[in-house]
């Protein structure tokens, strides 16, 4: 038996919203992605260039610890300043050294930033350095 190379196949990011109007506003005009589809009570779909996002119509929220959706940017202070001029504010954690702008620089030099939907999910810009 053959085993499936899932790396061939496209990736579809998955995350549940309890809020679906305040959802669709900010993912598709805060965040700018492209709203594909509506598809009541199962999802709202989107276009995040190229990569299908489907965030779920739940009735509560999932407890998740952690970024469920994250964008990896080639100038993280840029992004952060567009999003905090479009009113995303910018996570603060304990025990993380992070910057005026909430950017925290990881031990391999990557640079990460956390904001949140309207729901509560946490959500991540991230950029890396070249390798």
């Amino acid at each position: 038996m053959t085993a499936v190379a899932l790396a061939k196949y496209k990736l579809i990011a998955f995350a549940t919203i309890v809020k679906v109007e305040r959802a669709k506003i900010f993912y598709r005009d805060t965040l700018g992605l492209t709203l594909v589809s509506e598809e009541p009570p199962l999802a709202l779909v989107f276009n995040a260039n190229g990569t299908m996002v489907r965030l779920g119509m739940g009735k509560e929220l999932p407890k998740v610890s952690g970024t469920v959706l994250g964008w990896q940017v080639p100038d993280i202070k840029f992004a952060v300043s567009e999003l905090q001029s479009r009113g995303i504010i910018f996570e603060r954690f304990d025990g993380l050294k992070q910057d005026r702008a909430g950017i925290w620089t990881s031990p391999t030099r990557a640079k990460v930033a956390w904001f949140r939907d309207p729901d509560g999910n946490i959500l991540s810009l991230s950029e890396h350095p070249a390798a």
